[in-house]
């Protein structure tokens, strides 16, 4: 597991103060007063508005329109260290992704992402022989188990209604 989460990457500018939209954003890792990197440097975000969907974020020494497209599609990152506590069966994304993924022993694949869908968050399996993704909800009838130490996670395959 990497020392560095990803918060959002730097969107278009917000008017002419420095602020960005974030896109992709993660807004429990972007609260006012926050420490993050990005182009590798340090700094705080000194504002932050706009809803935890589509925040609007300046960052200390950002302090203009041209600063701000200057980041545009830079990755704001912060560090493992100063992220909230994750409460029990909540991971971050990139423990998840490149696990790999069984049932019953069975290989079924590996995750290659997180998805935030309306309903509730989704693995996407890459099945190596199978042209789509598998899908699987991040609900206990489908994920039996999540081992990060072995980066192995067992599903119910049956539960999904598919076969290995």
């Amino acid at each position: 597991m990497g020392s560095w989460l990803r918060a959002g990457v730097v969107g278009r500018p917000h008017g002419l103060d420095g602020s960005f939209h974030v896109v992709d954003p993660r807004a429990e890792l972007l609260g006012e007063g926050a420490s993050v990197r990005v182009q590798g440097h340090d700094s705080l975000v000194a504002r932050r508005a706009g809803s935890d969907q589509r925040p609007v974020v300046r960052l200390e020494g950002c302090g203009d329109r041209d600063a701000a497209e200057a980041l545009r599609g830079a990755e704001l990152l912060v560090a493992r260290a100063d992220a909230p506590a994750l409460g029990p069966d909540e991971w971050w994304a990139e423990d998840l992704e490149g696990c790999a993924v069984h049932d019953r022993g069975r290989g079924v694949g590996t995750v290659t992402r997180l998805l935030a869908l309306p309903s509730c968050e989704v693995l996407e399996v890459n099945r190596p022989g199978r042209r789509a993704e598998l899908l699987v909800p991040l609900v206990r009838d489908a994920v039996r188990a999540v081992d990060l130490e072995r980066r192995e996670i067992e599903i119910d395959l049956a539960f999904l209604g598919e076969t290995a």
